[in-house]
């Protein structure tokens, strides 16, 4: 009789019960048949607990996603990073070494670069990312991948940026990408949106957001309604997934 192999993944993060990941990767084990792997969220309110996280299940654990507000702060307490992780200076996904170390890696830029390259046309040459946390790096990586060029755009037009105040129709007409890689808009608070000047979209522009949940988000109705093109988040979250389950298993 074949041994039941029994393996855990988890997704680590803050205010995660709307989870994509557990939802995804638990449908994938059912449908691919892997009966005793398993996949659940770590919830917690500081990453400080992580240490706790992996003192009691290192043993078990193989792998692990993470979310927003961790994607930079669980660095530290990781053993290693992926070239393209230390790069990106941002980890989505954890990789339980058979030696007991942790290894860090980016899929984030991954998704997001293969969600966003059918969409380019020749025009589409500079963007405009909303946001500069952890999520925000792996999509300037991408986008330095695919030669465009970037700016951010923070609430307090801190260095290297711009902000909100100082988006106007010249800013549109230079950046042909808006990205917002913030969670502002993310249910339950569907009707919350970035603060910018939606009037300057037009059909020469695409609007993508990471957010899944709602589908289409106040960002993303708001610019459709002017002619630009948009996108969601879920394709860029299903590549990125996959891409971990292949770092998981190699």
């Amino acid at each position: 009789m074949q041994d039941i192999i029994r393996k855990r993944f988890g997704l680590l993060g803050r205010n995660i019960s709307y989870s994509f990941s557990k939802g995804y990767f638990t449908d994938k084990f059912k449908d691919e048949n892997y009966k005793e792997y398993t996949y659940e969220n770590f919830d917690i309110q500081d990453i400080a607990e992580f240490e706790d996280i992996i003192k009691n299940n290192h043993q078990e654990l193989e792998g692990m996603n993470v979310t927003i507000p961790y994607k930079e702060a669980v660095m530290p307490f990781l053993d290693k990073l992926s070239k393209k992780a230390a790069l990106i200076g941002a980890v989505n996904t954890i990789k339980f070494t058979k030696k007991g170390k942790l290894k860090g890696y980016n899929t984030d830029y991954y998704g997001f670069k293969k969600t966003l390259k059918p969409l380019l046309q020749k025009h589409h040459k500079k963007a405009l990312i909303l946001g500069t946390g952890g999520a925000s790096k792996g999509i300037a990586f991408a986008l330095d991948e695919l030669g465009i060029k970037y700016t951010f755009v923070s609430r307090n037009g801190k260095e290297n940026t711009i902000s909100y105040e100082e988006i106007d129709a010249a800013t549109f007409k230079k950046n042909q990408i808006i990205i917002n890689s913030t969670p502002v808009g993310t249910s339950p608070d569907i009707e919350a949106f970035p603060l910018i000047p939606y009037e300057y979209f037009t059909d020469k522009h695409i609007a993508f957001d990471l957010i899944y949940n709602p589908a289409e988000t106040q960002f993303l109705r708001k610019a459709k309604e002017k002619g630009a093109q948009i996108k969601n988040g879920y394709d860029m979250l299903v590549y990125q997934a996959e891409k971990a389950w292949k770092i998981w298993n190699k």
